[in-house]
């Protein structure tokens, strides 16, 4: 476990990845866009606005796959001190951010002609925007919180608050009555989605998540970089 979470260890595999990954990435989003947008049928009732669920739902999957991994090494870090893992969920952040950002902006694209609003202060609507708040307060936290260890227990009780919001997110049109719909996809339950569907949808969340790996990667190994020149020694695990 200490060997994994080593930084020169880290950086090393991390390169390795970086260029695997970015080999992958073309291809698999030009795969993805074709069959989202062109091979994909129309809706029989939103037409072609359906398209929109292409970019959204992966970005709000993102989203919350972020935060929830962020809150995962926020705890880690405060109860072990493993120095590394700030580089980790550093990297992340602004990441999960810029797609809680998208996964709002699209749900509004989608829900005008959907719904006939651009906005609705329905329960996971709101508890998106929320999240994207509580993403604004842990970067700040880090950014702006000289002091080393405040800025670790600030960044693991707005990750901790977060956590419990992504919970309501997740159950929040099973609790309220809201124009939100109900999952589509499920491992568990029926999935409700058409197969000429899923296939798009899978195929672009797995090019987006995949985008995901490249940047977080290319951003943890900038902020080791950063670090290494400001002369910051013992550094290792």
């Amino acid at each position: 476990m200490i060997k994994f979470l080593n930084p020169s260890y880290v950086f090393k595999i991390s390169g390795k990845l970086l260029n695997l990954f970015k080999t992958i990435l073309i291809p698999l989003v030009i795969i993805g866009l074709v069959f989202s947008l062109f091979l994909s049928p129309e809706d029989y009732i939103q037409g072609d606005s359906v398209r929109i669920m292409y970019i959204h739902v992966p970005a709000a999957w993102i989203s919350l796959f972020s935060f929830a991994a962020i809150s995962f090494f926020c705890i880690l870090n405060f109860l072990f001190k493993l120095k590394n893992v700030t580089l980790i969920y550093k990297s992340l952040a602004p990441i999960g951010l810029t797609f809680n950002i998208v996964a709002v902006v699209t749900g509004s694209l989608w829900g005008q002609p959907t719904w006939g609003t651009w906005w609705a202060w329905d329960a996971r609507l709101t508890s998106m925007l929320v999240l994207m708040f509580f993403y604004i307060a842990f970067i700040f936290s880090y950014k702006f919180v000289s002091n080393p260890d405040r800025s670790i227990k600030a960044c693991t009780l707005i990750s901790v608050l977060g956590l419990i919001n992504i919970v309501i997110i997740k159950y929040s049109v099973e609790w309220w009555s809201t124009l939100h719909q109900p999952a589509s996809i499920s491992l568990t339950n029926e999935t409700t989605v058409h197969f000429s569907m899923l296939i798009p949808l899978g195929l672009m969340v797995f090019a987006l998540f995949m985008y995901v790996a490249v940047i977080f990667l290319m951003k943890y190994r900038i902020e080791t970089i950063r670090i290494k020149k400001k002369g910051i020694k013992n550094y290792e695990l």
